[in-house]
């Protein structure tokens, strides 16, 4: 991990097109001006963890449901 000291007004440069900018330091809070083409996505990383969680979820299979598609598929053709 990079660690760099920015002051107010102060930026940096990821790769040829993004640039981080310090736009103001208040107490322990700091905005910062993100200038990136916009097919490059930037979401809040609480965010991203969130969806990551919802997506898993979407997609676990609830016991219930794992439990009626059991008795479902063990009745017999003529129940």
């Amino acid at each position: 991990m990079l660690v760099i000291s920015r002051k107010v007004s102060e930026s940096i440069i990821i790769g040829d097109n993004i640039e981080i900018i310090v736009s103001e330091i208040s107490g322990d809070r700091v905005k910062i001006c993100i200038n990136a083409p916009k097919e490059i996505p930037i979401i809040r990383k609480e965010l991203w963890e969130t969806r990551a969680m919802n997506e898993e979820a979407s997609v676990a299979p609830k016991k219930q449901a794992l439990d009626q598609l059991k008795k479902a598929l063990q009745k017999k053709p003529n129940e």
